[in-house]
């Protein structure tokens, strides 16, 4: 399994206008990571002014697919993203994610 970067750039006032679609953004984070694809997600910066979710899976197929359908993408709350192949040095010996692993 290899490691993919999603990373947003948001718009000014991000956090103030996200409430109509935070809802559907956390079912979307949930479902990833439940699946088993996504391992880390939360905002960067104090005001965030960007996003960074780290997915572990074959290839960036589900990194892309979660941004095309997240709702602060299509709502325009992200300015840009894009995923990248993250080359792990510590802590690639981590548990290949496991489908349904619960919370």
């Amino acid at each position: 399994m290899n490691f993919w970067v999603l990373t947003y750039e948001v718009v000014e006032n991000f956090v103030g206008r996200r409430a109509p679609y935070r809802g559907e953004h956390l079912r979307l984070v949930r479902d990833a990571y439940e699946r088993g694809e996504l391992v880390l997600a939360g905002a960067v910066g104090e005001p965030a002014d960007e996003a960074l979710l780290v997915f572990r899976c074959a290839d960036r197929g589900a990194a892309e697919r979660f941004a095309e359908a997240d709702p602060y993408v299509t709502g325009g709350l992200v300015a840009r993203w894009k995923v990248r192949p993250w080359a792990v040095v510590v802590g690639n010996d981590l548990e290949p994610p496991r489908p349904g692993r619960g919370r």
